[in-house]
């Protein structure tokens, strides 16, 4: 039996092969979209939910817990997804996100509350609306067919990781290392160099290739050579989705000399090769706009669907 590809995020089968997808779920008793999401390895990337109405349950193994309206839950890549509508509700509206962060989200993505590795979070009343209100934009904006919409919902998503972080923590988080930025910084003005030598980027903060491979990798979670391929693949996806450049003027000015090899590349990690990921821009700009019609907001004063 072939199996074909699903275009709605909202229905098993989608490969979330994107760097950032939003949406609500509207689940209501019997209803279309009243199953339990059951994905024993998980996805690639990390998705936060926003319960806005009714209640789901959350199952880990042995043990399970409820999600009330104002609660947010995280599960990191791999991590098993196993939830649905909790049993004596009638309904379950929960926004979400599924996005691949910026390696220097480290620290904003663990969460202190934890069943294994799915995160929890209750806002208390001070911060609740106004982290509800800033996650439904960002799902709103995710969705937008504007150019640089997807740039965007990433950058305010990480404002909204930063103040859950600063309503959560009673210390400072770790700064980075000021010769990890200084790498950082190196890596993103040589992105056009063909070359790239440990060596150079060591003697840059005086340091060993071994400590510093070791400080970095230790920091950012990944290695240099990790690190500065993401922002190349990053680059050159703004460059196809903004530009009318050639995939191999595109691979020269990340430092690519071989188109193919770029291609071989930017595939493995995006999932598309390069023309590929130009044409779908707007096919899943079109898509988005199909989803957004399907989607319900949840009038909570009158308790009525509404569309968007």
């Amino acid at each position: 039996m072939n199996n074909v590809q699903q275009n709605d995020p909202l229905l098993p089968g989608y490969s979330f092969n994107v760097h950032l997808v939003s949406g609500l779920t509207p689940i209501e008793k019997s209803g279309k979209f009243d199953f339990f999401i059951d994905r024993p390895k998980g996805l690639n990337g990390y998705i936060i939910n926003l319960t806005y109405a009714g209640q789901g349950t959350i199952y880990r193994n042995d043990e399970s817990f409820n999600c009330y309206p104002g609660d947010f839950v995280l599960f990191p890549p791999k991590e098993p997804h196993l939830y649905g509508r909790k049993e004596d509700e009638s309904n379950w509206f929960h926004f979400w996100i599924y996005f691949r962060p910026k390696s220097t989200w480290k620290y904003l993505l663990s969460w202190e509350n934890r069943i294994e590795k799915t995160g929890f979070y209750r806002p208390n009343t001070k911060v609740k609306e106004e982290l509800e209100q800033l996650f439904i934009k960002i799902v709103e904006v995710g969705q937008s067919t504007t150019i640089y919409s997807e740039n965007l919902a990433m950058s305010m998503l990480e404002q909204f990781l930063i103040r859950r972080a600063q309503e959560t923590s009673n210390t400072h988080p770790p700064n980075i290392d000021t010769r990890v930025l200084q790498v950082c910084n190196y890596l993103i003005d040589t992105l056009d160099e063909h070359e790239f030598m440990l060596d150079t980027v060591a003697q840059k903060v005086c340091l060993s290739t071994s400590r510093i491979a070791h400080i970095f990798k230790d920091q950012m979670g990944m290695s240099i050579g990790e690190w500065r391929q993401e922002q190349r693949v990053s680059r050159a996806k703004i460059l196809l989705q903004t530009t009318n450049m050639s995939i191999a003027d595109i691979g020269r000015s990340i430092g690519f000399e071989d188109q193919l090899y770029f291609s071989r590349i930017f595939k493995k990690r995006i999932g598309l090769s390069p023309q590929k990921y130009r044409y779908s821009t707007q096919e899943q700009h079109e898509r988005k706009i199909q989803n957004v019609n399907s989607l319900y907001f949840f009038d909570k004063q009158n308790n009525t669907n509404s569309l968007t």
